[in-house]
């Protein structure tokens, strides 16, 4: 396509301004990020334990186990007693009458915790039980030696572990930060929009979940950043960069990726696609010579996979040869026999098990947002999907940007119906697998709200502190939420549960309030600055000379 023309009622002064407004968002989707990471009770988001766990193995030397094999360090036993995390939180879904409850157990002081050392960090036997396997094994190391490094660099390996949780919390905070700016650039890239970028930016603030799993330890973090950075090179691709370089690059991402998480295999179908609809390929629009065409599409998607299987590819390579599974299991499952359901039943309560869980189940999946909010969330998200692929000029980037959630809900779903044909029960089915496709679903809503204001940049700029408006009133929805789930039983105040989460923070009252009073001055000086923006008139309109200048500006 095209880019040196941007939409009607671009101004120089605005696409020079939008790095302000970049920043700000990114600071403020941070600080979000950042108040999770202190909010949520340490261990109470989906297998930290484990995935601290694992950390705590390579720091010390503890090697990567064959899957199953991985048991829990004593340090990590001894921080689920710590914490009561075998107690259910007065938000709960549902109550139990046989567990205890959260609020009403005893918390070791933050001062109190232990201490992480050589004697404690490694396991000292194998499991006696199915809870004191560590399941992470099954995936690559990656995530887990960056998160050793982390621990070593910061003098944090022999912390206490309540310390050691928030610092692998801030490196998840980290490693979203980019987000922030690679869906801004790649949304600009594709539709010529300065305001667009700034719509795809606040997408995050759209979605609790992944601001709770975002600011909790896990290893979605790095597959979220690969598909950013993904994403951003397949807009690339789909705006006409078919230099070999950029497929190389497309490759090294997705085998780090790949050496992350299996989840980050989804993307090559993606990229495949991109190089097929992109200008100059087979599927291209205007495409002259579509038999060659097709030759150099393959060419290229062959050396992006190839470089992505002699990047990460290989892991899962060797454990189809070892293992004779792409995906070995990290923990053996004691069977519960239910009712097994048609596949059309499994298919809807799958469907909903994952809107639930991307957009609002937090903790460990126990604090369920109401139906009514996630489930317009996701009806709204999938309606302006839609309307994305009715845009004349972006349809084929918008479909190709559709199928990255497409495909991956599709697998998680397909995936997770073995299991539940055999014994009735639903395993696998979480809304933080689809985190790899953030960055793209961003560009999708940021190439709708252009569509739905007729193309027009004036609007555009009006939309972004609309949007910005709704995101923070999600995201203050979304905290408050899971601030009353996690500490707030029946006729308690604000104030007890407030102290409540003092207890179980590892930094004391005056951090959990400057975070949060900071993260909302950000919130309050970024609505603000998109205000100014929208109502600032161009004062240079912009000229066909100056379109292409102006475009290399919003590209880079």
């Amino acid at each position: 396509m095209d880019l040196t023309g941007l939409v009607p009622g671009s101004s120089v002064g605005q696409v020079r301004g939008h790095r302000r407004l970049d920043l700000l968002l990114t600071l403020l989707v941070v600080g979000v990020a950042a108040t999770w990471a202190l909010l949520t009770p340490p261990l109470r988001a989906p297998d930290e334990p484990q995935h601290l766990n694992s950390v705590l193995r390579l720091a010390y030397g503890g090697g990567w186990p064959q899957p199953g094999d991985a048991v829990m360090a004593p340090a990590v036993q001894q921080a689920r007693i710590d914490v009561a995390l075998e107690t259910d939180v007065p938000g709960r879904f549902t109550d139990r009458i046989a567990v205890p409850q959260f609020a009403d157990a005893v918390i070791v002081p933050a001062a109190e915790r232990a201490r992480v050392d050589a004697a404690t960090a490694l396991p000292r036997g194998p499991a006696t039980r199915p809870e004191d396997v560590d399941q992470m094994s099954q995936h690559p190391p990656l995530y887990y030696a960056l998160g050793a490094a982390v621990l070593h660099a910061t003098g944090l390996v022999d912390a206490r572990w309540d310390q050691q949780v928030l610092a692998l919390r801030l490196l998840d905070v980290a490693l979203l930060a980019p987000l922030v700016p690679l869906a801004a650039w790649s949304a600009r890239r594709l539709t010529g929009s300065v305001a667009a970028g700034a719509v795809a930016a606040t997408f995050p603030l759209l979605v609790p979940q992944m601001q709770h799993i975002l600011g909790a330890v896990n290893n979605d973090a790095l597959v979220t950043l690969v598909g950013a950075v993904v994403t951003a090179l397949v807009v690339k691709v789909l705006t006409g960069d078919r230099s070999l370089r950029t497929a190389t690059v497309i490759g090294v991402v997705v085998g780090i990726g790949l050496l992350t998480k299996v989840m980050a295999a989804f993307l090559l179908p993606v990229v495949a696609l991109a190089y097929l609809t992109a200008p100059g390929g087979v599927l291209g629009p205007r495409t002259v010579g579509r038999r060659r065409a097709l030759g150099a599409d393959v060419g290229r998607v062959l050396l992006a996979g190839g470089v992505a299987l002699a990047v990460g590819g290989w892991w899962w390579v060797r454990n189809v040869v070892v293992y004779g599974t792409v995906q070995p299991v990290g923990m053996d499952r004691v069977p519960v026999d239910l009712v097994v359901r048609p596949a059309t039943t499994y298919v809807v309560k799958a469907w909903r098990t994952l809107a639930l869980s991307f957009f609002g189940d937090f903790g460990w999946l126990d604090l369920r947002t109401p139906q009514a909010f996630w489930l317009t969330a996701t009806l709204v998200l999938l309606a302006l999907g839609v309307v994305a692929l009715t845009s004349r000029r972006t349809w084929r980037a918008a479909l190709v940007l559709i199928a990255l959630p497409t495909i991956l809900t599709g697998a998680i779903i397909a995936n997770a119906w073995g299991y539940y044909h055999q014994h009735g029960m639903m395993v696998g089915l979480q809304g933080r697998y689809l985190s790899g496709a953030l960055a793209a679903l961003a560009v999708v809503v940021a190439v709708a709200v252009l569509r739905l204001v007729g193309g027009l940049e004036a609007r555009m700029r009006v939309a972004v502190p609309v949007v910005l408006l709704g995101g923070l009133a999600i995201t203050a929805y979304g905290l408050w939420f899971a601030f009353e789930g996690f500490f707030r039983p029946a006729g308690w105040t604000v104030a007890r549960a407030w102290e409540r989460w003092e207890v179980l923070s590892p930094v004391g009252p005056a951090a959990l309030a400057t975070v949060g009073a900071a993260t909302s001055v950000v919130g309050a000086v970024t609505l603000a600055a998109a205000v100014a923006q929208a109502a600032r008139r161009p004062r240079a309109p912009v000229t066909q000379g100056d379109a292409a200048a102006l475009c290399e500006t919003v590209r880079r």
